[in-house]
């Protein structure tokens, strides 16, 4: 039992017919131990700290490590950072900075993941356009953003909405944007300003752009690492549309603390068995999923030959008590389910 709630039994049993308002509170100095030194947190460089730097110390410490692979590529963070260089300095002369939103329509790929990179490192914010999502979802969002420029593949440029944003084609385009620096870019932006615009999904009306900062991704990496501290032999699957905010997690954690970013396939995401067999395959040890999801992945063939597994998120639908007894049955391991519908649960 903790000091705090030491404290108040204590309260209680010295004087059971006294009011809980009443009871005896921790001292000053107990308090300070409480608020300060329990509950520290790294505010300064919450202050002055954007993502992409983050990604660019662990470029610094592990530079010739993989960083990023789909399917059979790959890039080391050398690579990766290098080609997120050159495009962010492309964005620069396009007029994109602090504040500046860009608009990104891409599957999953290493192009993504360069794409989000660029725009950060540019100083910009990212909006997120899920190719597969209707046109006229995508055409709202275009609307609303009036975005300048728009980064995607040159497959899906036809299939885009009327719009009048730039469009830059990470993969035709490519020629161009190698001809710029390989170099880290003076960093424009701050941990106030916009990291991502993330749109909701409009069931209870329009649609609406939710304005997410450095600082508070930054914080939520900080809880992540200090929680559950990803190591440089962890796998992380990108399995989440980059469109709903568990992406951002799922790509920034990795790239932060030195692990390996695997990206799922298109479509792969729903797909049970195709992430039995990446996680086999690849010896993914964490991965984020909804309980539906969770349910049918346990009913996969080989599903108990994913002993790698050790950090298994769940979200955004409630997690039955018999979904957490058919985890624990299937797979026997230490592994750590993390309910964050209500994320004190820890099974």
């Amino acid at each position: 039992m903790d000091t705090y709630k030491k404290t108040r039994v204590e309260g209680v049993v010295t004087n059971s017919r006294q009011r809980v308002p009443k009871l005896h509170l921790p001292s000053v100095a107990q308090q300070q131990q409480f608020l300060m030194e329990w509950n520290h947190t790294p505010t300064e460089s919450l202050q002055d700290m954007c993502i992409h730097q983050l990604f660019e110390a662990q470029v610094e410490l592990t530079p010739d490590a993989v960083a990023v692979v789909y399917e059979n590529k790959q890039l080391t963070y050398r690579q990766l950072n290098c080609r997120a260089n050159q495009l962010a300095y492309h964005l620069r002369s396009l007029g994109i900075g602090p504040e500046v939103l860009v608009g990104i329509c891409m599957e999953r790929s290493l192009e993504m993941v360069v794409g989000l990179l660029g725009i950060l490192k540019a100083g910009g914010a990212y909006v997120p356009l899920d190719p597969a999502y209707p046109r006229d979802r995508l055409a709202f969002i275009l609307e609303d953003t009036q975005t300048p420029v728009m980064l995607t593949q040159q497959k899906f440029v036809e299939r885009l909405p009327s719009h009048t944003a730039q469009v830059v084609c990470l993969d035709s385009d490519w020629t161009l944007i190698a001809q710029n620096s390989l170099d880290n870019l003076i960093c424009e932006a701050t941990s106030n300003n916009l990291a991502y615009v993330i749109y909701t999904s409009g069931s209870t009306g329009q649609p609406k752009g939710v304005m997410i900062p450095h600082s508070g991704i930054y914080n939520q990496l900080y809880w992540r690492q200090t929680t559950f501290k990803l190591t440089e032999q962890d796998k992380v699957l990108q399995n989440i549309s980059f469109s709903f905010d568990p992406s951002v997690w799922q790509i920034f954690w990795p790239l932060s603390f030195g692990a390996q970013l695997i990206m799922a396939r298109s479509g792969g995401h729903k797909d049970a068995a195709y992430l039995v067999k990446t996680i086999i395959d690849l010896q993914i040890t964490v991965i984020a999923l909804v309980p539906s999801m969770l349910r049918v992945l346990l009913q996969q063939q080989d599903i108990e030959n994913c002993k790698s597994l050790k950090h298994i998120t769940c979200g955004g639908e409630a997690l039955s008590v018999e979904i957490i007894e058919c985890f624990f049955n299937k797979l026997n391991l230490e592994n750590v389910l993390i309910n964050l519908r209500h994320s004190q649960h820890r099974w």
